[in-house]
């Protein structure tokens, strides 16, 4: 016997499958996600009450709408190193505090100058649940279901979008647009401090770090009730091959140099389409004349559709990865295409499309947030998450910005603009798809690892 034995922890998840451990981590996820997906989505459907009671043009609401955007740009890479370098969890709990307070100020905002900076430091919290949610699921899963529990908990994040839509509908006629934020602010925190006691940490991380590993006995009892965990025992991720550190100059190392920017680029693309569709689909509608209750209904319809696109289509997600996720960016042109034309002919037809677009759109999402993330090894995962999702956030810019522009144009016709995006979003992928393949048919432990 070894004086410290080791103990393989793929090899332990698998042999226990899916279980007690990982429904509580899936839940806790779920609800951090919805919250995320709430906040991101909050400003958009207090947008047109904002034009109204402030005495705005539509356009000058453009760079509220981006600032949570450009806060992400920064927080999404933050928020990944604190993940890889202090804990997934710890990072969950900092990025909802921050996010939360700065929400709940943002109810007492006067002018578009106070409510742009509020929005523009939440962003510093919201940019670190999605990197974090996926890693801390793929890395406490068996094998076959890595992406899977990923996919699922990140499919939630639209939910909570459209959560801010209902409210929007029911509870912003009463109380007024600021009780989007007093919720967006409050129920953060209360989760934060929740998860200080609910939330696991990942069993991949822990068993990188030594600070991790004292409670390792803990965390596999939970896992694994009766396993016996050696005092002197070594922990190793025996199908990963794990880069020094997390400095983010190993993202481009192991067959990674062109991947990496084209999966940056590849995130810039669906963003900038996805954020133009949430930014403005609301306040677009009600300029055309729609009532302001059934364009928050369409935008949570889009969300809505995005929920159910995630979970429905998780499984062939898990099977085919990027060849999958370039068929929905082909399938996402016509339907992105159609809103504007569907806003015309009536409310149902309206409410069917956006569903449709959003279940393509942040379908799309939800895949490469996983997929992306599960190129890179437990060490840098986070980090390659946040930086994919912070790279990405300058396409989550530039759409709403674009959409300003252009907001003089027909609705049906601003619609078909904004389609291109995901045109161009379907080569890119293909491409990474084909240079994945080879990499992974060029070293099978990579391959085992996926």
């Amino acid at each position: 016997m070894t004086d410290n034995p080791e103990i393989e922890v793929s090899r332990l998840l698998d042999e226990r499958g899916f279980g007690p451990f990982q429904i509580r981590m899936l839940i806790w996820t779920i609800i951090l996600g919805m919250i995320d997906g709430y906040d991101i989505g909050a400003i958009a459907f207090a947008a047109p009450h904002l034009v109204r009671d402030w005495h705005l043009q539509p356009s000058d609401l453009k760079w509220v709408l981006t600032a949570s955007n450009i806060g992400v740009l920064f927080g999404s890479q933050l928020m990944g190193f604190v993940g890889d370098r202090y804990g997934r969890k710890t990072a969950l709990i900092l990025s909802n505090l921050i996010f939360g307070v700065l929400t709940f100020a943002a109810a007492y905002s006067t002018d578009l100058t106070q409510m742009f900076w509020l929005r523009f430091f939440a962003g510093f919290g919201i940019g670190g649940v999605i990197p974090n949610i996926v890693a801390i699921n793929a890395e406490s899963a068996p094998r076959r279901l890595r992406a899977t529990l990923a996919i699922i908990a990140v499919g939630f994040v639209p939910a909570g979008g459209a959560l801010a839509g209902f409210a929007s509908a029911a509870l912003i006629p009463r109380y007024g647009w600021p009780v989007l934020f007093y919720i967006g602010g409050i129920i953060p925190v209360i989760a934060a401090l929740g998860g200080t006691i609910g939330l696991s940490e990942s069993i991949k991380y822990m068993a990188l770090h030594k600070s991790g590993q004292r409670r390792m006995a803990k965390l596999i009892a939970a896992i694994r009730p009766g396993f016996d965990v050696p005092a002197n025992a070594r922990f190793v991720i025996e199908d990963e091959l794990q880069a020094p550190s997390s400095n983010p100059i190993y993202l481009f190392r192991n067959g990674m140099g062109l991947i990496t920017p084209l999966l940056w680029l590849l995130f810039a693309l669906n963003l900038m389409g996805y954020f133009f569709l949430i930014s403005w689909t609301p306040t677009l509608l009600a300029t055309a004349k729609l009532p302001q209750a059934t364009a928050a209904l369409a935008g949570a319809a889009l969300q809505i559709g995005g929920t159910i696109g995630a979970l429905v289509l998780c499984w062939w997600l898990q099977r085919h990865r990027f060849l999958a996720i370039s068929i929905l960016f082909v399938l996402a042109v016509p339907a992105v295409a159609s809103i504007g034309y569907a806003g015309l002919t009536s409310a149902t037809a309206l409410l069917a499309a956006t569903f449709l677009g959003g279940f393509l759109v942040l379908g799309i999402q939800s895949g490469i947030n996983v997929s992306g993330a599960l190129v890179y090894p437990t060490s840098l995962r986070a980090n390659g998450s946040g930086w994919e999702l912070g790279i990405g956030r300058l396409g989550s810019i530039i759409g709403p910005l674009l959409g300003a522009l252009f907001v003089g144009l027909a609705v049906e016709k601003l619609y078909i603009w904004s389609a291109l995006p995901f045109a161009a979003g379907a080569i890119v992928c293909f491409a990474i798809h084909a240079l994945n393949t080879a990499r992974l048919n060029a070293d099978p432990k990579l391959k085992e690892a996926q």
